[in-house]
Formats: structure tokens, C-alpha cells, sequence
């Protein structure tokens, strides 16, 4: 043990201690550079660190990294080895991520992975980039990276509420607070504008937007504050952490944290208040205790309820709240002022005492000399102590009672004893008497067990010590055996009574930990939601002797209204005040700020995701509302009550993801099946109705009409069937791309010839450049989406109608467009017209089921291009695709890079 320790460490403690050291041993470490904004120098710093590690012989990696067009950031990367980024194609555009796979299968010992908060692109293993971190650690790989203070979770709406910028990518505290290291990397507000300025932050009209917007002065000020405290948050976590870790008892006054001390007397608010002023004027976090010995437990119930009002006020002021058990009043604040290294002790002016007796405050002096001690004045008018006369009575008349039995024990043993006189020494009969006071001690208390010594001694003196029967003393050598006697009597009873409250105390303490643990395991069980219910109003009534109802929600968000159930004495809860703890996620009713006369308290069932329910509960004593140490176990029983209603909902979410599923493919394997068995059929009909209607000698007129009319409509099952079969198959991922370099006026001219008699009464006009550029696609594929839409445009446009089709150049590839001067698509279904068997209004009277478009954009995006609707120059419709141009059929030697070194793939 180090100097300064007072105490032996926990054995359980360091068990645990040791496990935690092996997990960590396993894992790789983290270390985050963190800063106020972008621009501070972070990437700059991590760089740095880096390259002091390359020369001390490591070889640090670079798996990904941002340099934003800074020189001096890109001037550090000379000389470290880059991991090449993985390309996935979104959107017809190539997007380069980081390569997570590639990065674990080099196992290097640390790799730079730059900005933590960044989301990735779609095809990714994970979707957030802090997740591909966690795999690295895992796998014990060091880990360097950077984050800006408006990307943590819980810091999110505040930045938002400064800068008026809600930023979307975000990581959780958790990966933050769980990091080996933190670096601030901080820059004045003038100098990081100076750079902004500079175009050392962003380049060109980036920066002046930048300037004009987030990167306002008030911004950054307000940015660097918040990283400045949520660093020093870190940091004395750290300095907690390692005072556990060493068995540090000392006060550090690293932080000017306050604890104000709550007692019996009156007067407590007065020293609540100011500590609550003085804890704002420091800016300093605080805590507000109580210390509950056996003699104040029998407090009337009165003043019991004035000291928990003290304490609710403390919570309501900014205050973490405790209320802790221990026979010594000092000692017990001194322990809990070290455990969490609180500085500063505020006090109230200590009453004048018995001159044997020592004030509390001259106790903490005396146990902690390094705690500052902060002695709070009486106020100006001190309120009365609340009465409760008939409680008062009560415990007076108890009181006197135990008294009187302690004295009457005393007696008893004396009359008991007394024909055992010839056959016991007077040192054995002493010793009767002691046992007495033992078992008044056990049962009674300390201040009975005064009162048996007391008798005791007397008694033994009266009827046992010669002359008998006087309290006269014949040998001196008594008196000193009076004094013994007294002096262990009054230490025993003291000690018993003692031992006999911390038992009190420890078993409470179990009770509330099984109750816990049993509850917990309960809810670990349950799959539906009723039984969630059933296991939480049984375990509160079981635990807190209270009444409960939990209410949830239905779909729009409103509680439903209980059913009445029979046997419950408890009135019907009020769904306004649910409704209202329930969206503001705040408790209401008894006890609280809000609506406190109601006669049912309500709290909210708050969970990760988002609030769950609420719990109605009607407690038998009202008062049991406001003990911390009750609140703070209701407040774990709803959380775990809320988890488990969230996981059910989550369960019932999978569940119907897993059916549709299910029932997609079902349908998809129907379809492809239906349709691969009626091509058969189909075509052959196609064949005879052609065949009849080209018959010869010519049919009659009228029969020659029905021949071609089932001709036209054996086309159009087939094309249907034929629509069908392409949707399966193309879920199904059977289809295969022939991509090959080719024209798109080509592909084009094929699909306006296989249209031709759909378009024959439409005006139809193309524009597409001669030297246009050769596009890499599936010519069948292609020229199956030019039809469907082609054939959608003659559909859907009267006779007459114009259509264009043009080509040209955009900033994401080839851009051709589809357009006409028709009716368009309803205002609302633009996106829906893309969706699988979705038809518009005005599709009703025509035939088809509503899969041409679904199928354009399945093949589209199997190509990485995109299909959009807009709408016409013309006045109507406007289908723009766009493909990927990608690289020339001849790729051109690679140039050399002498400032960077690349891994081979």
C-alpha cells in the first residue's frame, strides 16, 4: 500500500480489478484527439504523434485520413504507409471507405483512423465508423483518431441550440468515455478564425460561408468551453479511476466539488441554499447528505419528512442526494467525501454540546485535515422544527417504556439471582447483570442499555455487595468494581447497539439488492408485453408495498386507459398527468413539481431509444416518495421495466421483418414460377393467332378482327408475363450484366424500332451527340427500361403527344432523359410510381400491374446508376437515368507518387 492509505483494499474489488486488467490487456487501446471544432489541429496532431512513433521504430499505418486541401497536414503524410480505401459504388459514384478487412488482415500495432464520428457508405460491414474501431480494438490493433466536441451523442442538441447546425453524425459517450486516451487539441477563438481566414481551414468560398455561419466567434467561444468541461469530465473519471485502482483515501482537491451536510436540527435549508449559491459561484458540481444513526432513526415522523423535504430540495437545486447509515455522524461524511473526492465540506454552525461531547464539525476537522471546512451561519429567522404531536407522543411514550423495561430487567436479573448468592461468586453475578445489558442493548437500543447499566450497578451494589441491602460500601476495593462494572456495561451496550443497526442496515441493503436481482430476472423471461405488466405491478407492490399500473402507448402515442382490476384498492389514474409525464419524460403527481395533490405518483419508463410507458403508482405512505434511497430503486425498477418493454418491441419488429421476409420471397418464387410455366403456353397462343390471322384463304372481316385482337392480347399477357419473370429474377440476383463499351444513339434506335407500333401516332425526337462518349451497360437490360418507358409514354399521353429523348454529359455521368408534353404523374407519387405493383390514378383504365417502372430502376441501379422523375420541359413526364461513364477501355500506365508509399492489395 502506498503512504496515506488507511484502509485495506477490497478483496472483491481487486478480483475485479484483475479481471478488468486481462480484458484490457487482450484489447488494442484508443486514444482521441478531441477538439472544439474543425481546423484546431487535431489530424495535424494525430499525424505528429505518428511520426514521433516511426522514429522510435514503430510503424504506424494510416488507414484512413482527411487532409481537407491542408499542406501542412498532407506534408506529414511523406514517409508513413497508406492503406489504399476500399471503393464501393452508391449512386453511380465510386466512393472510397475506409478497408476494414484489408486493415485486419495486416495487423498492424496502431493505425491512424481519422474522423470517428463519420458515417459510411452503404455496402460498408458497419454503418458508423466508430463500429469499425471497436472491431480493431477487439482484435488488439492501437488505435489513433480524432473527434469534434459537437459529434458526441450527448452534447448533440446543445451545439445544435448554439450554432443552430444539428450535425447528423454522432458517436456515443460510451466510446468516448471508454478510450485509453484523450488529447485535447485546443486554438483560441481569434487564431482559429485566423486560419479560417487564411484558407489553412477551408479553401475559397467554402471558407467564407464558413465564417459567416458555424465558424462565428460566439460559436467557437461557446464549442471550446464545452471541450474544455467535457474534458475535464474525462479527466476526473480518470483521476477516479486511479484513486480506486490504488486504495487512495486522501482528498485530491483537483476539483472544487461541495458537500453540503444535511442534520436534525432546523436550519437545514439555510445550509442547502448556500451551498447551492457557493457550488454556482465556483461552478462547481455538489452533493447534499444525510447521516441516519440508530437515535435519529427514531426521529417523530414529522421531522423525518422535514429533513427528505431538505433533501428534495437539494436534487431540485442541482444536488446528487444520499442518505447514509452509520453510527458516527463524522466519520461517515468524511468516507463519503473521500470516495468522491469532494474538496469541500459545508456545515452548519455547530450547537454548543456537552463539554464531553464533540461537536460534528470539530469531529470532520479532526478525521480529515486536508477537507476544507465551510461553516454556514444560523439564519436571519430560523423556521420551526415541524410537530407532529401525536407521532411526538407516541414515540415519547415507547421511549419511556423501553426505559422502564430496561430498568426492570436490571431488577429482575438482581431477585433472580438472588438464591444463587452461596453458590456464585460476586464476579459471576456481575457478569449476569452485564448479559442483561447485551440483551437490552440487542433489543432496545443504546439508550435502554444506559439505563440497565445504570440499574444494574445499583442493584448489585443494594442486594449483593456487604452490608446488604444499603448502598453502603464496606471494602473500597467495590468501588473500583463499580466502575468497571459501569464502564463495561455502558462500552457493551454502546457497541451492541451499534452491531445491531449496521445489521439493520446491511440486511435492508439485501433486501433491496435481491429484490433487484429478482426482478431483473423476471423481466429476462418475459416475450410479451402483458407479462412486462403483470411482473412490474407485482414486484412493486411486493417491494415497496404500493399500488402500481403501467400504462402504454398505442400507435399515435396515447396511454391507453387501464382496464379495472379487481382487487386493487387504488384509485384510476389520471391520463392527462400520465400524458404529460409521459412526452415530457419527467416524473408528475405526488411528491413532485408537477400536480404534486394528485394522489398517484407517475413515472415515466424512459428507455434508450425513447420513452415506453408510464408507471401510476399509490404508495401506502405517501412519505416513502421522497427517501433518495427509494427513489433512486424505483427509478432502476422502471428502467428495467422499460428495457424490457423496448427489447419486446424490438422482438415483435423482427418478428414482422422476418414475415414480410418471408412472404416477399414467398411471393417473388410464386411469381417467377407462375410466369416461367405460362411463357410456354403464351408464346405458342402468340403463334397460332398470328398464324390464324395470316391465314389463307383470308378469314372474314370479322373473324380476322377477333384473330387480331387475340394476337394483341396474347402480346400483352405475354409482356406482362414477361415483366413478372424479370422482377423475380432480378431480386432473385439471377440475372448476370454483359457489360460491354458501347453507344447509347445504338441502344436507342433498338428500342425506338421495337416501339414502333406503340409510337406510331406520336411525335418522337432525339438529341444525342455523334462523339458522345461509349457507356459501359447491358445493351438487352438497357434497351428493356428504354421500352418500358417509351411505352409508359405512349401509354399515358394522348394521340399526337410529343416525346424526346436526349443525351448528355452531367457531374455523375451520362445523363439521358425520356420526356413528354402529357398529363405527368400525380402531384405526391413521385417516388411511389417506382414501387412494385403501385399504379397511378389515372392508371385505373389501363391495363398492366404496375411493375415497368420497378424494373427500369432494378436494372438502373444494378448498373450503379440512378433513375429520377422530374418534371418535362415539355409540361409532362421526365424520367432522367444516369450511368456511370467510369475509365476508357485503355487504362494508361500509373503515375509515380514519390510522396506517398501504398500497400500492395
Amino acid at each position: 500500500m502506498i503512504p496515506g492509505d488507511s484502509q485495506r483494499p477490497d478483496p472483491d474489488a481487486l478480483l475485479a480489478q484483475m479481471q478488468q486488467q486481462e480484458r484490457q490487456a487482450a484489447r488494442g487501446r484508443l486514444r482521441i484527439y478531441f477538439g472544439a471544432s474543425a481546423g484546431v489541429g487535431k489530424t495535424y496532431a494525430m499525424l505528429a504523434a505518428a511520426r514521433r512513433l516511426q522514429q522510435q521504430g514503430q510503424s504506424p499505418l494510416v488507414g484512413v485520413l482527411e487532409t481537407h486541401g491542408r499542406a501542412e497536414t498532407a506534408a506529414l503524410l511523406d514517409g508513413l504507409v497508406l492503406l489504399p480505401p476500399k471503393m464501393l459504388a452508391y449512386r453511380g459514384t465510386a466512393i472510397g471507405e475506409f478497408d476494414l478487412d484489408a486493415a485486419l488482415a495486416r495487423q498492424p500495432a496502431l493505425i491512424l483512423v481519422d474522423e470517428l464520428a463519420h458515417s459510411n457508405a452503404p455496402g460498408s460491414r458497419h454503418p458508423k465508423r466508430w463500429q469499425d474501431i471497436e472491431e480493431l480494438l477487439d482484435a488488439g490493433i492501437d488505435v489513433f483518431t480524432t473527434v469534434n466536441v459537437q459529434h458526441l451523442e450527448s452534447l448533440n442538441d446543445v451545439v445544435g441550440g448554439i450554432t443552430g447546425i444539428r450535425v447528423s453524425e454522432t458517436v456515443p459517450d460510451t466510446v468516448f468515455d471508454e478510450a485509453d486516451e484523450v488529447v485535447l487539441v485546443d486554438l483560441p477563438a481569434d487564431e482559429l478564425l485566423a486560419r479560417l481566414l487564411s484558407g489553412r481551414v477551408y479553401q475559397g468560398p467554402q471558407a467564407e460561408r464558413a465564417s459567416k455561419n458555424f465558424f462565428r466567434k460566439g460559436n467557437l467561444i461557446a464549442l471550446r468551453e464545452l471541450a474544455l468541461r467535457r474534458t475535464a469530465d474525462r479527466v476526473e473519471d480518470d483521476v477516479r479511476a486511479y484513486r480506486v485502482e490504488k486504495s487512495i483515501d486522501t482528498v485530491w482537491k483537483t476539483r472544487g466539488a461541495l458537500l453540503a451536510c444535511v442534520g436534525p436540527r432546523s436550519g437545514n435549508e439555510h445550509v442547502v441554499r448556500s451551498a447551492a449559491r457557493l457550488a454556482g459561484q465556483l461552478g462547481a458540481d455538489w452533493h447534499a447528505v444525510y447521516v441516519e444513526t440508530p437515535a435519529l432513526q427514531r426521529l417523530p415522523d414529522g421531522r423525518r419528512e422535514a429533513i427528505l423535504r431538505t433533501l428534495n430540495l437539494a436534487a431540485e437545486l442541482g444536488a446528487s442526494t444520499a442518505v447514509l447509515a452509520g453510527a458516527d455522524i463524522g466519520a461517515a461524511i468524511v468516507d463519503y467525501a473521500r470516495e468522491h473526492n469532494l474538496a469541500k465540506i459545508v456545515m452548519a454552525r455547530g450547537h454548543r454540546s456537552w463539554p464531553w461531547r464533540t461537536s460534528h464539525l470539530r469531529r470532520v476537522a479532526a478525521l480529515a485535515p486536508d477537507v476544507d471546512l465551510v461553516e454556514i451561519g444560523d439564519p436571519a429567522h430560523a423556521p420551526a422544527t415541524p410537530a407532529a404531536p401525536a407521532v411526538a407522543e407516541e414515540g415519547g411514550q415507547w421511549r419511556c417504556l423501553r426505559y422502564v423495561i430496561a430498568a426492570v430487567s436490571s431488577l429482575a436479573m438482581a431477585l433472580l439471582a438472588t438464591p444463587l448468592l452461596p453458590y456464585l461468586d460476586l464476579a459471576n453475578i456481575a457478569m449476569l447483570f452485564l448479559l442483561v445489558v447485551v440483551l437490552v442493548a440487542v433489543r432496545l437500543g443504546r439508550g435502554a442499555s444506559v439505563v440497565a447499566t445504570c440499574v444494574g450497578v445499583a442493584c448489585f451494589d443494594f442486594f449483593f455487595v456487604p452490608p446488604r441491602f444499603s448502598f453502603a460500601v464496606s471494602d473500597l476495593q467495590y468501588l473500583v468494581t463499580f466502575g468497571v462494572m459501569l464502564a463495561v456495561g455502558l462500552i457493551t451496550g454502546h457497541l451492541t447497539a451499534g452491531l445491531r443497526f449496521q445489521a439493520n442496515v446491511a440486511a435492508h441493503r439485501e433486501r433491496r439488492s435481491r429484490a433487484l436481482y429478482e426482478f431483473a430476472r423476471e423481466l429476462s423471461g418475459a416475450l410479451q408485453a402483458e407479462q412486462i405488466i403483470d411482473t412490474t405491478r407485482s414486484a412493486i407492490d411486493r417491494t415497496f408495498r404500493a399500488r402500481a399500473v403501467l400504462l402504454v402507448p398505442d400507435a399515435d402515442d396515447h396511454l391507453i386507459a387501464p382496464l379495472a382490476q379487481a382487487g386493487e384498492a387504488m384509485p384510476m389514474p389520471d391520463l392527462g398527468i400520465a400524458q404529460w409525464a409521459y412526452d415530457h419524460a419527467e416524473s408528475a403527481g405526488l411528491g413532485t413539481d408537477t400536480l404534486p395533490a394528485s394522489a398517484l405518483f407517475y413515472l415515466p419508463l424512459v428507455a434508450p431509444m425513447r420513452t415506453r410507458g408510464v408507471l401510476a403508482i399509490s404508495p401506502e405512505q405517501q412519505r416513502w416518495i421522497m427517501i433518495p434511497e427509494q427513489r433512486k430503486q424505483l427509478d432502476t425498477f422502471a428502467a428495467l421495466a422499460a428495457i424490457a418493454l423496448e427489447r419486446v418491441h424490438y422482438i415483435e419488429v423482427a418478428q414482422g421483418a422476418l414475415v414480410s421476409m418471408e412472404t416477399e420471397r414467398l411471393r417473388n418464387s410464386l411469381l417467377a414460377a407462375l410466369s416461367h410455366d405460362l411463357r410456354t403456353p403464351l408464346t405458342l397462343l402468340v403463334g397460332l393467332s398470328e398464324t390464324l390471322a395470316r391465314s389463307r384463304p383470308a378469314l372474314a372481316p370479322a373473324q380476322l378482327e377477333m384473330a387480331q385482337q387475340l394476337h394483341s392480347e396474347a402480346l400483352r399477357m405475354n409482356a406482362l408475363v414477361g415483366n413478372l419473370l424479370d422482377m423475380a429474377r432480378l431480386q432473385s440476383g439471377e440475372i448476370k450484366l454483359q457489360l460491354e463499351w458501347q453507344t447509347l444513339e445504338e441502344a436507342v434506335g433498338t428500342a425506338l424500332r421495337l416501339c414502333a407500333s406503340p409510337l406510331a401516332q406520336h411525335r418522337v425526337t432525339t438529341s444525342i451527340a455523334h462523339d458522345f462518349p461509349l457507356v459501359r451497360f447491358d445493351a438487352v437490360l438497357l434497351e428493356r427500361v428504354l421500352c418500358n418507358l417509351l411505352e409508359n409514354a405512349a401509354k399515358y399521353t394522348p394521340g399526337g403527344s410529343h416525346i424526346d429523348i436526349a443525351a448528355n454529359l452531367g457531374r455523375r455521368g451520362a445523363v439521358l432523359t425520356i420526356a413528354d408534353d402529357g398529363p405527368g404523374v400525380p402531384s405526391g407519387r413521385e417516388e411511389a410510381m417506382f414501387e412494385k405493383f403501385t399504379r397511378g390514378e389515372r392508371e385505373s383504365a389501363r391495363s398492366g400491374v404496375g411493375l415497368g417502372l420497378a424494373i427500369c430502376r432494378a436494372i438502373v441501379e444494378a448498373h450503379n446508376g440512378t433513375i429520377e422523375y422530374a418534371r418535362s420541359v415539355l409540361g409532362g413526364a421526365a424520367f432522367i437515368i444516369t450511368l456511370p461513364l467510369g475509365q476508357p477501355p485503355s487504362i494508361p500506365a500509373p503515375e509515380a507518387d514519390h510522396g506517398k508509399a501504398y500497400l500492395n492489395e
